[in-house]
């Protein structure tokens, strides 16, 4: 069998408290032969001690010197990734939401499937951390406008645990999402005419740091999004 070289990008920003941990298990994980993964932390410019914390677990990190927020820094890893060659890049929080041991199914869709993105979702079978009320409504409407645009029906929309294929990574490299770029990057590969694949994976609450998304920013985040979907949606 031939070896398939993964990059498993981590964006992080103010991560001390949950980065160790994560690391430690991500280490520990068994993958399926012929799969080996290296570890890319994105510290998007923290103010605490992310970088050393991750540095010290092993990983290897790319310090920016401004925040660039999830899609800036995810977009760095992504050009890591493709001027390393990797045959595939995951995209993996920094704050312990997303359990190392839940990649293998990913992985494990890929290698059965060969669809182009392959996104873990908490709705599939609607186990572990399921999210707020106020966000679950979220994701249902981004579900909904997803479908609208695209004709693709993907429960789980804003999830920050993907894997995506060379071709994918070629595309992402150059063009990617600055702000909450999960929902309006799916538009954007869509009409690439790349594939899509779900697949059930338990999610945790996050071990620690603090998000993004908070109060009434979710309701700006909505608007924002929508808006921004819409445009890539009819751009050319």
């Amino acid at each position: 069998m031939n070896l398939l070289k993964g990059l498993v990008i981590i964006p992080c920003y103010n991560e001390e408290m949950a980065i160790g941990k994560l690391l430690t298990e991500m280490k520990l994980l068994a993958l399926p032969p012929p799969i080996e993964v290296d570890i890319l932390v994105v510290n998007d410019c923290s103010k605490d001690k992310t970088s050393s914390k991750a540095r010290e677990f092993g990983a290897r990190v790319i310090d920016l010197p401004i925040n660039l927020g999830i899609g800036g820094a995810m977009q760095t890893g992504f050009i890591y990734a493709q001027k390393n060659n990797y045959d595939f890049a995951v995209q993996m929080d920094g704050d312990g939401q997303h359990p190392p041991s839940e990649l293998i199914k990913l992985i494990d869709q890929f290698k059965a499937s060969k669809s182009n993105i392959i996104i873990g979702s908490r709705f599939v079978l609607k186990q572990g951390f399921q999210s707020s009320a106020l966000r679950r409504f979220g994701i249902s409407y981004f579900h909904y406008l997803t479908y609208l645009f695209t004709g693709k029906s993907i429960y789980d929309i804003t999830s920050g645990f993907r894997l995506f294929d060379k071709k994918t990574i070629q595309i992402i490299a150059t063009k990617y999402p600055d702000d909450y770029p999960e929902p309006e990057s799916l538009i954007i590969l869509s009409r690439a005419g790349l594939s899509f694949k779900e697949v059930p994976v338990i999610m945790r609450e996050r071990q620690g740091g603090k998000s993004s998304i908070r109060n009434f920013s979710q309701l700006y985040y909505m608007a924002k999004v929508t808006i921004a979907m819409f445009f890539s949606n009819i751009r050319k």
